[in-house]
């Protein structure tokens, strides 16, 4: 089972895989990184009681973000009613409280536009601060604006690609001898896309099993027309991690003679 999440955060989806007895290889096709001029970032953190939420879509929205308010010696004001907070997924949620911001909504789906479904009566006219990838597109923000919602976007963090994949990895996976890779990000699967070729990568996913971390994931996946097998409940390594098993227990269950 291939992971390609990036190394600093593939540690606890590897070791609940192999818990359960998969054998991993790591594979990390992209890395994160704080962004070089963070004039804009700065700019918005020394504003934050401004806002009337943050809604932070990712655990590396949240690490970069919580990192840039420390370096500039800014605390999280814990009992401030402003700004409301919104997070996507339970893991950028417990990433959030552990920073010290108190969560006030998760979708029920976990994906940007289902909160801003979710949210469409309470941010009209609302000033919300939206902290993103470099490589993040624009499907939040505009859904955001259509509830009527002000939107600040600020880079936090940058997206980069490794230089080169390992080239034994890459030609098991090519060789379809791998049993399933794993995807926690619409960039990790994009990068692999790219070093494989679109068209070769979609039918790779017909002999191997692709699983995505939950739907904004899936649905880049899908849009290069691969076929995902496996797709989280809920958008955490462990909520991964235990769909993929899941998944391979009705497997075995359906192989089972009568």
């Amino acid at each position: 089972m291939v992971v390609t999440r990036a190394t600093d955060q593939a540690h606890e989806l590897a070791h609940s895989l192999m818990a359960l007895g998969a054998e991993v290889v790591l594979l990390p096709t992209v890395s994160f990184a704080a962004i070089e001029d963070s004039h804009e970032l700065d700019a918005a953190l020394r504003r934050l009681a401004e806002f009337d939420w943050i809604l932070f879509t990712s655990q590396n929205a949240v690490r970069f973000f919580s990192q840039r308010m420390r370096e500039l010696g800014l605390a999280v004001a814990l009992h401030s009613p402003r700004p409301l907070v919104g997070a996507v997924g339970t893991g950028t949620a417990i990433a959030a409280s552990s920073e010290g911001f108190r969560v006030d909504r998760i979708p029920k789906s976990h994906s940007g536009e289902a909160l801003a479904r979710e949210l469409w009566g309470a941010i009209g006219d609302r000033q919300v601060l939206l902290p993103r990838s470099d490589r993040a597109d624009d499907r939040l923000p505009n859904a955001l604006r259509e509830a009527g919602a002000r939107v600040t976007e600020i880079v936090a963090y940058r997206t980069a690609v490794p230089d080169s994949l390992d080239p034994k990895i890459l030609k098991s996976i090519r060789d379809a001898e791998v049993d399933a890779i794993v995807f926690a990000s619409p960039s990790a699967f994009r990068c692999l896309s790219e070093c494989i070729g679109a068209v070769q990568l979609a039918e790779l996913s017909n002999r191997v099993q692709f699983a995505a971390i939950g739907p904004t994931t899936a649905r880049a996946m899908r849009e290069d027309r691969a076929r995902v097998d496996i797709e989280a409940t809920e958008s955490s390594a462990a909520g991964l991690a235990d769909s993929i098993a899941k998944y391979y227990q009705r497997q075995h269950s359906a192989a089972r003679p009568a």
